[in-house]
C-alpha cells in the first residue's frame, strides 16, 4: 500500500479523497481487474480434478503478473507455490466443463517479490490493433472491433475476420494486455485504407490511432493462405519494433516487451528520488497527480516535501532508479520538463501536469 503525506497546504484532506475516487487513469493507460481471476479447462475424471485446474489457473495468472519465463518453468512454480489452493479466494464451475478460479493477488504478489521475481501491476498500456488481411483472389480487409454489415454472399469474410480477431483478444487476454481494434467507422476510413497499412505508410495510421488514446500501437499486415512471412511494425514510447510470426506470436511478443518495461523485481533495491511536478493549480489537478503516483508499480511510497506555488515536491521510494521512474511517468501522462531554477535540487525529476 503507497502512502503519501504532506504540510498543511489549507486544502482539505476530506475533498482530496473525494476527487481522488473520482479520478480516472491518465491517458493510455488501462486498468486490468481481473489479473488475477481466470477460467480453465476442468477434467471431473481426474484423480485430482481441482488441484489439476488450481494448477492451470495459476500458470496463467503468473503469466501475466510475472511474464513467460517464470510462467514456463513449473519446477521454480512448484517451488514459490507448493499448495496452490491455498491463494484461491473463489471458484465456480463454468460452461463446457470449466472452473472459474479467482486467486489472492496481493498474496501471489507478495511471495513473488519475497522471491525476487518481477511484478508486473494492474496498471497498463493500452494496445490498438490495425491488422490489414490479404485473404487472396482479390479480397482485402481491414479487421475492426466489429462485423460490419453484410450480404449473405459475403458472409464468409465475416466469419475469417471474426475468427482473427478472436485468436487475437484471446491471447491478449491470457497475457493481461489491454487491447483494442478500431471501430472503423466513417472517421477511420476517411483516414486509413487497407493499402495504407499494406505499404507501411504508418504516419497515416498513427495519426488516426490518436481519437483512441492508446500509447501501445501494433500495425500488421498478414496473409493466411500464403507463405509469405506476415509483417507487424510496433510503436510505443517513442520507438519502432519490426515482427514477424502468427498474430498469437506476436501478441506475446508485444506483452514481453511491455512487460519487460513495467515489471518491476522484487530484487531491485528502493531508492529515494526527488521529484517535482508544475502545473499544480487546483485541487483536482492535486488529485489527479496522486493518482498517477499511485497507479505507478515501481514507487513502494511518496510523501509531500514541499508545496511552493503551482509546485509540488515529493520524496518518492522507487524500485529501479529514477530513469524507470521518469519513463513509467511520461507514460502516466506527465510532462518531463528541463531543470531551469537552482532552488530546486539538481537531481530531481522535473515534470509539468498539463490538465
Amino acid at each position: 500500500m503507497k502512502s503519501s503525506s504532506s504540510n498543511p497546504v489549507g486544502w482539505c484532506r476530506q475533498a482530496v479523497i473525494l476527487t481522488l475516487l473520482m479520478l480516472s487513469l491518465p491517458v493510455g493507460a488501462v486498468d486490468v481487474p481481473t489479473l488475477y481471476t481466470t477460467e480453465v479447462p476442468y477434467d471431473r475424471e481426474a484423480r485430482d480434478a481441482r488441484g489439476d485446474a488450481y494448477e492451470a489457473a495459476l500458470k496463467t495468472v503468473l503469466m501475466r503478473v510475472s511474464g513467460s519465463e517464470l510462467a514456463n518453468s513449473p519446477q521454480v512454480i512448484a517451488e514459490l507455490f507448493p499448495n496452490p489452493a491455498s491463494y484461491v479466494m473463489q471458484f465456480r464451475s463454468g460452461a463446457n466443463n470449466t472452473l472459474w478460479v479467482s486467486f489472492d493477488g496481493e498474496a501471489i504478489e507478495q511471495t513473488l517479490r519475497n522471491a525476487g521475481q518481477t511484478v508486473w501491476g494492474a496498471d497498463r498500456p493500452l494496445t490498438l490493433v490495425w491488422l490489414a488481411v490479404d485473404w487472396g483472389q482479390g479480397q482485402r480487409e481491414i479487421v475492426g472491433a466489429d462485423d460490419p454489415d453484410r450480404t449473405r454472399s459475403q458472409s464468409r469474410s465475416i466469419d475469417r475476420n471474426r475468427l482473427v480477431r478472436e485468436r487475437v483478444l484471446d491471447v491478449a487476454e491470457r497475457r493481461g494486455l489491454p487491447l483494442v481494434f478500431p471501430l472503423l467507422d466513417t472517421t477511420d476510413l476517411q483516414m486509413v485504407t487497407f493499402t495504407d497499412i499494406w505499404g507501411g505508410f504508418d504516419e497515416m495510421i498513427l495519426n488516426a490511432s490518436e481519437r483512441y488514446a492508446a500509447s501501445s500501437i501494433l500495425i500488421g499486415r498478414i496473409r493466411p493462405a500464403s507463405s509469405q512471412r506476415s509483417r507487424w511494425t510496433y510503436y510505443f514510447a517513442g520507438s519502432e519494433t519490426p515482427m514477424s510470426g502468427s498474430p498469437e506470436a506476436v501478441v506475446g511478443q508485444v506483452a514481453d516487451l511491455l512487460a519487460s518495461e513495467f515489471a518491476v523485481g522484487g530484487d531491485m533495491p528502493v531508492e529515494a528520488v526527488a521529484l517535482n511536478v508544475s502545473g499544480v493549480v487546483s485541487l483536482d489537478a492535486y488529485g489527479t497527480v496522486q493518482k498517477m503516483l499511485d497507479d505507478v508499480s515501481l514507487i513502494e511510497t511518496y510523501t509531500v516535501t514541499e508545496v511552493s506555488g503551482d509546485r509540488v515536491s515529493y520524496q518518492v521510494d522507487v524500485r529501479g532508479g529514477a530513469e524507470r521512474l521518469g519513463r513509467a511517468l511520461r507514460f502516466s501522462g506527465l510532462v518531463e520538463t528541463a531543470r531551469e531554477d537552482p532552488l530546486f535540487e539538481s537531481s530531481a525529476l522535473e515534470f509539468y501536469f498539463d490538465d
